[in-house]
Order: structure tokens, then sequence, then C-alpha cells
């Protein structure tokens, strides 16, 4: 219920103050699918913001810095935010994430890590390919453009969905290609890698 009340209190606050319009979509798959959406990350109002105009709950993998403070910690883990070490590979992270889409819930990553101006597309690890293929998910990239500033538009762009064949033995250099891809198309840029 609290999700629901700030999901709610945010869309109308944001679609007041930023004038949010998003684009495409018919492309988010039904309820039935599992379903990973992953974008770009230039500010902290990014999961918010999505959040706020996705039908769904969405379980946001966030940093664990963002859990040192445990009321805010508290806050965040019943709105299903949960952390992430993103200086090592992180099982035990990984193993909520799975559980989560087990669930058929939504997962919500940030595949850059961490706020960027720049892409670099060198930065971004195996992990959300490789959690789309166990689980048999599908990805759904987004691209939020606008820069936050009040009365200043954003625009969110849904991408058209992929999903990684199971069925294929991927090295984990591959499984890193793949996710670099999944940020290509996040951008709108050419893929390097085949995606199905």
């Amino acid at each position: 219920m609290l999700y629901r009340f700030l999901q709610v209190l945010f869309k109308i606050v944001f679609k007041i103050i930023f004038r949010v319009e998003v684009h495409n979509k018919e492309l988010i798959p039904d309820e039935t699918k599992k379903l990973i959406i992953c974008g770009n990350h230039t500010s902290n109002l990014d999961p918010i913001i999505m959040s706020a105009f996705f039908d769904r709950k969405i379980n946001w993998m966030g940093k664990k810095e963002l859990f040192n403070n445990k009321i805010l910690a508290y806050f965040l883990k019943k709105l299903g935010v949960f952390p992430v070490d993103r200086h090592k590979n992180d099982l035990k992270a990984v193993k909520t994430a799975l559980n989560i889409l087990k669930k058929d819930e939504v997962l919500g990553i940030f595949p850059e890590g961490t706020r960027v101006k720049e892409k670099n597309y060198d930065s971004i690890k195996a992990g959300v390919a490789l959690i789309a293929q166990r689980t048999e998910s599908e990805v759904l990239p987004f691209y939020i453009d606008g820069n936050f500033k009040i009365f200043r538009k954003i625009n969110i762009y849904y991408r058209e969905p992929i999903k990684i064949k199971k069925e294929i033995k991927y090295s984990n250099e591959e499984l890193e290609e793949i996710s670099q891809d999944i940020m290509r198309l996040v951008y709108g840029d050419e893929i390097k890698w085949k995606l199905y």
C-alpha cells in the first residue's frame, strides 16, 4: 500500500513539475511475462520517476551505500529496493534478483551501476544478460531524456523488448557483450552482438 500511495503521489507531482511524457507504452510486455527493465542513469530521481509511471511494482537493485542509514534502509526495503555491492560479484544480490523474477515480479536495474553523464559501454558487466537468461525473462530497455530541472520536460522512451535464448551457453565475456548491447538499445545505438 505504501508503494501504491507513493506511486500515485509522485505521478501527480512529476506530471506537474516535469511534464513527463511516456512514449512507446505499447512495447511493454503484458503482466504474465517475467520482466527486467533497465535503462540509463543520470539522476537519483530515475528509479522514482520510472516507478511512478510504470503500472507494475518495480523491485530496484540499488547500491549498498543507500542502506547505511537504518531508517532509509527500512523504507527502501518496504518499497522493494534491495542492495548490491557494485565493486564485486554480489551473489546475494543476484539470488534476490532471481527470486523476484521467479515470483513473476518486475526487476529494475541500471546496468551502468552509477549515475553517468556520458555513456561508457566498457563499464557494463554481465549481470543483466545473466539474470535474464537464467530466468527466461524479457528485458525492456528504457531511455530517460531530460535534466530534471523544474518545468523542463522529461521524456521516457521504451525500446523493443528482447529475450535471450536459455539453451545457448554463453561465456561470461559473451554475456558482458550482450549486456552492453542492451545498453546500446537503451541509447538508440547500433548493436554489435547477436541478442537473440
